[in-house]
């Protein structure tokens, strides 16, 4: 017997592992679970996957779903893990809670380098796994350094076609190959959900604002956000807009909506806020946009490749400077939104859809960016980034790099190239440790 386990975070990725059972990416399977866990910073005030409109028209592609919030309790799925030495009691917990019983377990995570995945990897330590990725951040690097008793069990990698020509860097430490869910598949499944949610704009082809609630992140303060969803509406109006759908994120405060509807009565535009918690997707349906405006959301990418919206971007320089430390994981979403989508302050770009760069310089960039954030995972990046940073390094481009973290790996740009050795001379670098130790010897 055979049992396949899917785990799911979001709606979105419950629908892309809907489209790759569609298309035959799996193979059969005597069982199929759903797992479902609500990653949310308070679960009990935000509704879960199998919770949201539109769930039921995909739960027939699983036997069972089970959620992982009540599996584990009281602990939150992004921050438990099991202990090392109780992995073997947890699996003979979940095999009988389950029903698993003997059977041959495979694995479907997301984000496999944090919890919750990567706890569930750790307890079915003999099971095979595949990740898919619902977003962006596939196309970059893996965020830490995996435990090869996990790394080295990942075959394959599932990713939607969200930026044709750019393949996922994620997981290629580990010879993973990356294999495409049709994008015909999943707009497919996606059309199923189109007539969910109560209370939704229909159509009238309005302007559509993505709210992201990125304050929650840390990224941006609460006050910086509400001027950014101004920025967006203020951008649209100025285009022409006069009826503006805004997407509330489903944790985001009042506050924010509250503050848009003023700014839309003094611009005389009809603003409709949707707190439903539906997909993008189903808005761009429903009310087929005009426009679709966000900072650096995936369904501005969906709006794009999938449904040929004209899309615009709004705020990613900042964002750019404020992402801590260099290797956060939305460093490479971020890139490739401000790298690949009109600026809404650029009317010009934003009427004519003028693409930033093409796909052969948008590789080149998320690689080098990619090697920038983990150099010691992906070694062979260093030529393509050199040769990026040594042909392509202007007033522009800086804003994808740091000053401090392109000097610490001795790249073009900050150090001169007769000193470029000095990183990969290991006497060097034992020689500088040793002259650090004994300044803070004398300090002491």
């Amino acid at each position: 017997m055979s049992t396949q386990i899917f785990l799911a975070s979001t709606l979105y990725g419950t629908a892309t592992l809907a489209a790759a059972l569609d298309s035959g990416c799996f193979d059969a399977a005597d069982r199929r679970i759903l797992l479902v866990s609500n990653n949310a910073a308070t679960p009990e005030t935000t509704p879960s996957v199998d919770r949201m409109p539109g769930f039921e028209r995909l739960r027939d592609r699983f036997d069972d779903v089970v959620s992982w919030n009540e599996t584990i309790f009281p602990f939150h799925p992004s921050g438990w893990s099991p202990r090392l030495g109780d992995v073997p009691m947890w699996e003979r917990h979940l095999r009988l809670a389950w029903d698993i019983g003997d059977d041959d377990v495979a694995l479907v995570v997301e984000s496999l380098q944090v919890h919750p995945a990567l706890g569930v990897a750790q307890i079915f330590t003999d099971a095979p796994l595949t990740v898919y990725a619902d977003g962006l951040m596939s196309y970059g690097p893996t965020r830490t350094k995996l435990d090869p008793l996990v790394g080295g069990r990942v075959e394959r990698l599932l990713h939607l076609d969200l930026v044709p020509g750019l393949t996922p860097l994620l997981l290629t430490e580990f010879g993973v190959e990356p294999e495409i869910v049709p994008s015909g598949r999943f707009t497919a499944v996606l059309a199923e959900l189109a007539d969910t949610g109560d209370g939704l704009p229909e159509s009238g082809e309005p302007a559509l604002l993505l709210g992201q609630y990125l304050s929650a992140l840390g990224v941006l303060s609460a006050d910086e956000e509400e001027d950014l969803h101004v920025r967006m509406l203020t951008g649209v109006a100025g285009l022409g807009h006069t009826r503006v759908v805004f997407k509330a994120h489903p944790t985001a405060p009042a506050r924010f909506t509250r503050t848009l509807e003023r700014e839309a009565e003094r611009l005389g535009v009809d603003l409709a806020v949707v707190e439903t918690p539906v997909l993008a997707e189903v808005l761009f349906q429903r009310t087929r946009p005009a426009l679709v405006v966000g900072c650096f959301s995936t369904a501005l990418l969906t709006a794009s490749a999938l449904y040929g919206l004209p899309v615009a971007r709004v705020g990613t320089e900042t964002l750019l400077d404020r992402l801590t430390p260099y290797e956060n994981s939305n460093r490479v979403p971020v890139t490739i939104a401000d790298a690949l989508l009109p600026d809404l302050a650029d009317p010009a770009a934003v009427t004519e859809q003028r693409p930033g760069i093409d796909a052969a310089a948008l590789t080149e960039l998320v690689r080098t960016v990619g090697y920038a954030m983990q150099a010691k995972l992906y070694p062979e990046l260093r030529p393509t980034a050199e040769k990026y940073l040594s042909t392509r390094l202007d007033a522009r481009t800086w804003r994808y790099f740091k000053r401090r973290r392109i000097a610490s790996l001795a790249l073009p740009g900050v150090v001169p190239s007769q000193l470029a050795f000095i990183p990969r001379n290991a006497t060097v670098r034992r020689v500088a440790r040793r002259a650090r130790y004994l300044k803070r010897a004398v300090r002491r």
